[in-house]
């Protein structure tokens, strides 16, 4: 079973940024039944090969030279039920903000503070996707792969073994390029335990009258409210969502930058170091609301880089590098983009 393949195929519609680049080659995975042929036909042998999900986590500055494979593996399974919790999976292609609200109709809880985050299942957990307070870690108990060196053999691996860190995991750093997430399974409970210490939560439910005993669907509308007030919809305006890293620093330097900046927001870490906000260093350093041509800081959420309608990649990496050495020269912290830049 062959995937149908496209030549010169635009990606403008299949990256949040809105780029306007093509790729070379194109198709979509649909059925695990399809890698073998893939895995061995010549434009796959020739590369170079990208694995697409929901273009949100990527930056392209030109048009790709290679083959590119957009995930479209569906499905959502419940593998076991104990009366407390619940087991389920969900294929790499499914839409993440979707899989969080069926999880939610269906009575499961975990997964409420993660509302909103753009891009599919499939890379949850390649980019330990989290927010406010929760990492996709925390609910996550096994990652299905296809192992691409032995003809998409299945590979599951364990919680422990991916080696999860702050937007990382071993998917992104040993197994690059040989493992294809297929499906995640997720622990999630049916006794609902809220998180509601980071961030603004706690004021948006107070907000919306729910009270002292939030459900798990109010959490999650109150994390959705907040995200939509401050971040901007892609469909209207171009963006990957948080453009960098909150950057984490040793305690010698936290306090260091304390001193001279006493309201920078900062989180100790388990293994001491110390989390600062990056959107706070790039809003202090004048930079929220910074636009050159179409490529722009946005003016509410100074984390996301924003492409106003005709930015081009080189443009929009153009911005980012000028945030990064401005906060840079300012601070003396370096910032890391979260996107993939192409």
């Amino acid at each position: 079973m062959n995937p149908v393949m496209h030549h010169n195929y635009p990606l403008r519609e299949l990256n949040t940024f809105g780029m306007p680049v093509n790729a070379a080659n194109f198709c979509e995975l649909e059925d695990l039944a399809q890698l073998p042929a893939l895995l061995a036909s010549d434009i796959f042998q020739r590369g170079p090969v990208l694995w697409l999900g929901g273009g949100s986590n990527l930056l392209f500055t030109r048009d790709y030279p290679g083959l590119v494979i957009k995930v479209a593996l569906k499905g959502i399974r419940l593998l076991a039920d104990d009366g407390d919790s619940v087991l389920v999976e969900a294929a790499a292609g499914e839409n993440w903000h979707a899989f969080v609200q069926y999880t939610l109709a269906q009575g499961w809880s975990g997964l409420e503070n993660l509302s909103l985050i753009p891009g599919t299942v499939g890379a949850s957990p390649i980019q330990n996707i989290g927010a406010y307070g929760v990492e996709v870690k925390d609910h996550l108990l096994q990652v299905v792969c296809a192992d691409l060196s032995q003809n998409g053999a299945e590979v599951v691996v364990d919680n422990a073994d991916c080696r999860f860190a702050y937007r990382d995991s071993v998917f992104k750093q040993q197994l690059a390029g040989r493992m294809l997430v297929t499906a995640v399974r997720f622990r999630l409970q049916r006794r609902f335990s809220p998180r509601i210490g980071y961030g603004d939560i706690q004021q948006q439910l107070q907000a919306m009258g729910a009270g002292e005993a939030p459900t798990a669907q109010q959490v999650s509308a109150a994390v959705i409210a907040i995200r939509q007030s401050k971040l901007p919809d892609p469909v209207t305006l171009g963006n990957a969502g948080s453009f960098f890293k909150n950057p984490i620093v040793s305690r010698t330097e936290a306090d260091a930058l304390l001193a001279r900046f006493p309201a920078l927001p900062h989180y100790p870490q388990a293994d001491g170091g110390v989390k600062l906000a990056a959107g706070w260093l790039i809003d202090q350093a004048g930079l929220k609301g910074y636009r050159d041509g179409d490529a722009g800081v946005h003016a509410r959420q100074a984390l996301v880089l924003v492409n106003h309608g005709n930015a081009s990649g080189s443009q929009m990496w153009a911005l980012a590098s000028k945030v990064r050495d401005t906060v840079r020269e300012r601070y003396g912290v370096t910032l890391e983009p979260e996107p993939i830049v192409l």
